[in-house]
């Protein structure tokens, strides 16, 4: 099966690294004089796993009509559009060529795309999935099956081929060999928590993961803006990379951070040590991530999820925060990838997410904090607006693709998407603050190294890269400092926690 951690790199030795003294536990003090981003004393970044902004926000629209909230533009799936008003109006059910019934699978290993047999998108019913690709070839695929290396503009047709490829070449073979997944949209009754949070606080419709592959890929630019030429996650004898990450521009310039991660599922046991939280957190990508367990002072900035309540409690919480994924707990919203048994569900998986971030709502550290709340990437689930063109960060080309991956041929690397030169696809963003902007939508693109800009522009660092120096200003389009909206949270729904889970294929 397909595993989401680079888990246990036993790599790293001999580093000399000059450790500066954390300075975790002091909680900053709050600026004075009117409101700006320098009234924002904790910034933290959490990113659930693997859908795209179709998939979950596609029916905002529908839910803003049945609740009373006022209609305004938002991207989302055409059929929820109003008839009239405020564009984009509605528009005809997104559809995907499916695979040629007449070769079904075992007949043929791969599914034979037939533009006569459409997919349309359709109400998932089952809070769980089995998983699909979104890695570097299907990501490509998805761009348009008989133009995947981008050569013309995206049609956006290859998600149900790919998604059904992926079913088929597992063993055993996954349920969902036809690949009708992709397709599948939640509503607002499903992920009722959500769908209020950002109809609420400030979200977007043009917010994408920065590439167009995989969660490793794309969470190397979550932490450095960059995933150095690499298309395909690190396996020995590759050694992490040496790009700088933000945690280490942090520590360099005396800013107090820390990584919170959830050890429910793994063998760290009751009492984690930062060396073993390290092999479930993805700053193990990079050899700083080494220099962290290998310092006594470093090692107190990776610490368990319980220590993210403890230190919103007692008003400790580190100037800069991440929040990484309670994967193998099964709360981070995954498709299902490695034990049928027990399905991951996207609606206990928004629960536990909801109690992490009602928690901060109701603290003392509400006044002074905000969360950015998105997905690392769209998970191979349909999406009809097309990733974007971006700087490179760096100028490194993919590197590492083997024979048979696309754009392996002569001359295709540097044109089309045979590049670091677009984003990947749109995912869900919240911005949850008490400055945040109340019922916004933002339309400027966006990739989340923007996340990265604004603790670089809060904190008076430098870009990590061209990618993340590339980003419009969160602190202009999401916050608003003069009104402070939200100076007073919201009290959120519970998360329902209701719907049925199985992993039978969906019907359309």
């Amino acid at each position: 099966m397909k595993s989401r951690f680079i888990i246990g790199l036993a790599l790293f030795a001999g580093m000399n690294a000059l450790l500066l003294t954390s300075c975790v536990g002091l909680r900053s003090t709050p600026s004075t004089g009117p409101a700006s981003l320098q009234s924002i004393n904790h910034i933290i970044i959490f990113a659930q796993e693997n859908r795209s902004l179709d998939h979950y926000f596609g029916a905002m629209r529908q839910y803003w009509a049945q609740n009373g909230i006022a209609d305004q533009s938002f991207d989302g799936l055409p059929q929820f559009n109003p008839a009239s008003g405020i564009a984009p109006l509605q528009g005809p059910v997104p559809s995907n060529p499916g695979c040629d019934p007449s070769q079904p699978y075992p007949a043929s290993d791969y599914c034979v795309a037939d533009s006569s047999n459409l997919i349309s998108s359709f109400h998932f019913t089952s809070m769980c999935q089995e998983e699909q690709s979104p890695f570097w070839d299907e990501a490509h695929v998805d761009w348009d099956y008989n133009d995947p290396t981008g050569q013309s503009a995206a049609a956006l047709n290859g998600f149900v081929v790919t998604a059904a490829d992926d079913a088929r070449q597992q063993s055993p073979t996954l349920m969902d060999t036809n690949g009708v997944r992709a397709m599948g949209y939640f509503d607002g009754s499903d992920l009722n928590y959500y769908y209020f949070m950002a109809s609420n606080f400030a979200t977007s419709d043009r917010w994408f993961s920065p590439t167009m592959d995989r969660t490793q890929i794309n969470r190397m630019y979550l932490l450095a803006a960059t995933s150095a030429g690499h298309a395909l996650p690190l396996a020995p004898p590759e050694t992490p990379l040496t790009a700088t990450t933000i945690f280490e521009e942090l520590q360099n310039a005396g800013i107090t951070w820390k990584i919170y991660v959830n050890p429910g599922g793994t063998t760290c046991g009751s009492s984690p040590t930062a060396a073993c939280l390290l092999n479930y957190s993805y700053i193990n990508e990079f050899a700083y991530g080494q220099t962290i367990v290998n310092s006594p002072a470093l090692a107190q900035n990776l610490v368990p999820i319980s220590q993210f309540t403890t230190d919103i409690q007692n008003g400790t919480l580190p100037q800069v925060a991440l929040i990484e994924p309670a994967s193998l707990a099964f709360l981070d919203e995954h498709p299902n990838d490695y034990d049928i048994s027990s399905p991951a569900n996207v609606q206990t998986g928004a629960q536990y997410a909801a109690g992490l971030i009602n928690s901060l709502m109701t603290s003392s550290s509400w006044s002074d904090s905000a969360i950015l709340f998105t997905y690392d990437e769209a998970g191979g689930f349909y999406d009809h607006v097309s990733p974007q063109p971006m700087p490179s960060p760096d100028g490194i080309q993919p590197m590492d693709l083997v024979a048979g991956d696309i754009c392996d041929e002569p001359g295709q690397i540097g044109t089309g998407t045979c590049d670091f030169t677009h984003t990947g696809y749109r995912v869900p963003f919240i911005l949850i603050s008490p400055f945040s902007k109340k019922n916004y939508v933002s339309h400027t693109v966006f990739d989340y190294t923007a996340m990265l800009k604004l603790i670089e522009t809060r904190f008076n660092l430098p870009p990590l890269s061209k990618r993340d120096a590339a980003q419009a200003d969160m602190s202009t389009e999401f916050f608003d400092f003069v009104n402070v909206p939200w100076a007073t949270p919201p009290t959120p729904p519970a998360q329902n926690t209701s719907g049925q889970c199985t992993l039978t294929p969906p019907t359309p």
